[in-house]
């Protein structure tokens, strides 16, 4: 049977980071169930149509293949809509700002927690999201739920900002991650809350390798 590590938390508090680095210390694939939900909003986007038009939505949802691949120009996984490679793309405010919105709707959410737990069910896997560890994989063998200070999220997230090209100020930032909370934390369908089972960490005052070290402790602990 594979192993599943659950990591759920909030935005900008640094958990697809240390989804990735846990994933390439154990030998485990990483899924990165935000992107997917991102690729799913991007295509909304591009194509006008509104996720809370549900005969439109079902047939969008059926054009729409994601994937991960490792991309030609930098050796890195990136996600892939429809074999495009979307990475930039669904890292824009545009996404961010309507993200959780898509994400609440229940036919986007069986959309995809189908398609997780399918890959999932097939190999070893690091996945991180909102519910991974309530809804996805109840069961998972290992479950983290990951917070921050506002002010290091907004710092962390300007970076990544920085480093795609976007030209946006912290104001924004922090408007955009607390419209986030509350629509993430307040959804009728698999809302973002910590498993009863979850190790909390506060990654706030540690680095990257300092996260990961705390996390393989608890691992390797089991």
């Amino acid at each position: 049977m594979s192993v599943i590590i659950a990591i759920d938390g909030y935005a900008g508090t640094g958990k697809s980071t240390l989804a990735r680095d846990l994933a390439n210390a154990l030998g485990y694939t990483y899924l990165d169930t935000g992107a997917m939900y991102r690729a799913v909003t991007l295509y909304l986007l591009r194509n006008d149509i509104s996720w809370l038009d549900a005969e439109k939505l079902g047939r969008a949802l059926q054009n729409i293949r994601i994937e991960f691949r490792i991309s030609p120009d930098n050796g890195k996984r990136h996600t892939y809509l429809n074999g495009e490679d979307v990475e930039a793309d669904i890292r824009s405010m545009a996404v961010s700002g309507v993200v959780s919105e898509v994400a609440a709707v229940s036919a986007v959410r069986r959309f995809l927690v189908e398609q997780q737990r399918q890959i999932g069910m097939e190999q070893d896997c690091v996945l991180d999201g909102r519910d991974i560890g309530t809804v996805v994989f109840p069961n998972a063998r290992f479950k983290f739920f990951i917070t921050a200070p506002m002010e290091v999220r907004i710092a962390r997230r300007l970076g990544e900002l920085f480093r795609a090209g976007a030209d946006i100020d912290a104001d924004a930032v922090q408007a955009n991650l607390e419209k986030r909370d509350r629509e993430e934390t307040q959804r009728e369908d698999s809302p973002l809350r910590p498993a009863p089972d979850a190790v909390h960490l506060d990654t706030g005052g540690l680095d990257r390798e300092q996260q990961l070290a705390a996390a393989l402790k608890h691992i390797e602990a089991q």
